[in-house]
């Protein structure tokens, strides 16, 4: 442990100016790079967004179905809840789409 903490501190102290001057000197880290990276990651975002968003919504159907088989007699406050609770995840998920949509348009 101390061994890592020790190699942690020898990174830390590396003259970062010297990084930075190379990686210019290189070309890299251009606005076009940046923007590769963004839209790899808004696609990403994007995905992962609906993705979870189907997993949610679809756990949610299939609960709220058991639980209305198990008690017919609250079945409308069972739907109810389970559309108020869909719903909120659909606004999560295009809160999260706008989001990646944002910053596909800030590269472009």
């Amino acid at each position: 442990m101390h061994g890592f903490l020790a190699l942690l501190q020898q990174a830390a102290a590396v003259d970062t100016s010297v990084v930075r001057g190379a990686a210019h000197a290189a070309g890299a880290f251009t606005r076009d790079y940046m923007g590769a990276w963004a839209m790899l990651g808004a696609g990403i975002g994007a995905g992962v967004a609906v993705i979870g968003a189907g997993l949610g919504i679809g756990r949610i159907g299939g609960q709220a179905a058991e639980a209305m088989a198990r008690q017919p007699e609250r079945a409308a406050q069972i739907q109810t809840a389970g559309l108020i609770l869909a719903a909120l995840i659909e606004g999560a998920a295009l809160f999260a789409i706008v989001v990646t949509f944002l910053i596909q348009l800030k590269f472009k």
